[in-house]
């Protein structure tokens, strides 16, 4: 929504501001509250709605489209791996500039609740090349060092063009070239310790306690808390050996229960809740999880809100932005506008 572009404008389709009306819209369409017997045997969402309104919104718009760079983990169940979609690899590889609503589809396949989805693209010498996707969370429910590993291809391709000083990049021997690293990682919210299952009650659970209890589906979400958590424990291990935590921003709630835990329950008045629960996070103190108890705490020392740490990251980048801009201009003679 952010990143596609608008009547063939380099200006994004939404702005952040309306991503909120957007899914109390359409969000409960997209995960009605009706109970079939399909259900029971197939994904708890035929998905026929998200799919339409996704392509409706997306139109033709390709991967390599985008108005900024863009990183998409999904998961091939047919060739069992990961399948990892961006504006870079769409430039240069035809099959993988696939049209950004079938991408988008794929990812949001979640087991489960939304059917897997298929489809075709065509390579450079004409054969088809076919996706078999769910969502990519199964592989990167936290895409952090998805995105920090296509970033290190992109300066190691560049070296080979050039010169090895890109390599040098790589090295962040000091804070100073850590530095060149800057990321928000904002979660989806996490279920209260109050909400965990436990060992005695799992226990006891076959084929269908595990797949469906409550309303969710357990195994779905241990995956998925497992793995996003374990990115964010090594992220935080890897800013911290190279001094320069402060570089590593990581928003999530772990207080989550109830409807506001659950993956499908869109009615305006739980997505109400959820609007209500994100802006309070603004005023929250940052947080670091803590890597031995997995837990979120505040950070010594650093006392500013996540709105405070917001407002400067974005700073940061405005004045990255800005050096681009002039060096940019520099190189060509003129001025960068």
């Amino acid at each position: 929504m952010l990143a596609a572009p608008a009547d063939g404008s380099r200006r994004p389709l939404f702005a952040a501001e309306g991503i909120n009306p957007f899914y109390l819209e359409h969000g409960p369409r997209i995960f009605p509250r009706k109970w079939s017997i399909a259900a029971a045997s197939g994904p708890k969402h035929d998905g026929k709605y998200l799919r339409a309104v996704t392509r409706r919104v997306l139109g033709e718009t390709r991967v390599r489209d985008t108005v900024t760079d863009v990183i998409i983990p999904t998961f091939d169940v047919k060739l069992v791996q990961p399948i990892i979609f961006s504006k870079c690899d769409a430039e240069k590889t035809p099959e993988k500039n696939a049209l950004l609503s079938d991408v988008c589809i794929g990812t949001a396949a979640a087991p489960t609740y939304l059917p897997a989805h298929h489809f075709r693209t065509k390579g450079a010498d004409g054969r088809d090349h076919d996706y078999n996707l769910i969502d990519g969370g199964v592989a990167a429910n936290n895409p952090t060092m998805v995105a920090m590993s296509i970033i290190t291809e992109e300066i190691m391709a560049k070296a080979k063009e050039k010169d090895s000083k890109a390599v040098r990049l790589l090295k962040p021997s000091s804070e100073d070239e850590c530095g060149r690293f800057l990321v928000l990682s904002i979660g989806t919210g996490l279920r209260s310790n109050e909400e965990q299952y436990t060992a005695k009650v799992c226990s006891k659970w076959g084929i269908i306690g595990w797949l469906r209890k409550r309303g969710m589906a357990p195994i779905i979400d241990i995956f998925m808390a497992a793995s996003s958590d374990l990115v964010d424990i090594h992220v935080s291990v890897k800013f911290k050996l190279f001094g320069c935590e402060s570089n590593y921003l990581r928003i999530q709630n772990n207080t989550l229960c109830s409807a506001t835990a659950a993956v499908d329950v869109a009615t305006p008045e739980n997505m109400k809740k959820l609007i209500e629960i994100g802006k309070r996070m603004l005023d929250q103190r940052v947080t670091r999880v803590n890597v031995k108890t997995g837990k979120y705490e505040d950070v010594p020392g650093d006392n500013r809100t996540n709105a405070q740490a917001l407002e400067d990251l974005a700073k940061e980048l405005s004045k990255e932005r800005t050096a681009k801009r002039l060096k940019a201009g520099q190189a060509s003679g003129g001025v960068a506008r």
